[in-house]
C-alpha cells in the first residue's frame, strides 16, 4: 500500500507492475482497435508517401499496444479478437507479413489459436529488418522470434518492448 507523499523508485514501480495481475476482466469490455483497422491506416500512410518504417511504428507496434491493452482489460480470449479479421493488403509485402507474424507470435506466447489468415504462405517477405540499425542485424537474426523469422522479418529482443 502506498501512503500519500510516498515516492517509489523506478525499480519499485516496475516490480509492482510486473507482479500485478495482467488480466482485469471488466463488464462490457470490447475490442476497440484491430489489426484490420491498423492495416488500413498503414495503407493510407503508404499511399500518402510515408515509409514502410512508419508503417511498422504506426501499424505493427500500434497493434501490439492495442492487443496488450485489450488483454489487460478483458483477458486472452478477447485480446485474440484484435486479430480476428484478416487485414487487407497494405501495399507493402513487409507490413502484410509483419501483421501475420505478430498474430502468430502473440497466439503462441499467450496460448490462443493462430488465425488462418496469418498462416497464409503469401504473407512473407525477403529479409526485412524493421527499425533495426545495420549494426544490430546479426543480433536480430539470432534473437528474432520464430513467427517473425519464418516470414523473413528480423527484429531484436527489444523491438517489441513497449513502455
Amino acid at each position: 500500500m502506498m501512503f500519500q507523499g510516498e515516492v517509489l523508485s523506478i525499480g519499485a514501480l516496475l516490480e509492482r507492475a510486473q507482479t500485478a495481475s495482467a488480466v482485469v476482466p471488466g463488464v462490457g469490455v470490447g475490442v476497440r482497435h484491430t489489426a484490420t483497422d491498423n492495416a488500413a491506416r498503414c495503407a493510407a500512410l503508404l499511399a500518402a508517401g510515408d515509409t514502410v518504417e512508419t508503417g511498422w511504428r504506426f501499424g505493427i507496434l500500434q497493434t501490439l499496444d492495442d492487443y496488450t491493452s485489450t488483454l489487460r482489460r478483458g483477458g486472452t480470449a478477447l485480446a485474440s479478437k484484435v486479430f480476428a479479421g484478416e487485414p487487407a493488403p497494405t501495399g507493402s509485402q513487409q507490413l502484410d507479413a509483419a501483421f501475420a507474424a505478430l498474430a502468430d507470435h502473440l497466439a503462441e506466447r499467450d496460448d490462443w489459436q493462430v488465425p488462418a489468415w496469418a498462416l497464409d504462405p503469401a504473407r512473407r517477405t525477403i529479409e526485412w529488418f524493421p527499425a533495426v540499425p545495420a549494426i544490430f542485424h546479426a543480433e536480430a537474426e539470432q534473437d528474432s522470434p520464430r513467427a517473425f523469422r519464418q516470414r523473413g522479418i528480423f527484429i531484436t529482443g527489444r523491438s517489441l518492448d513497449r513502455a
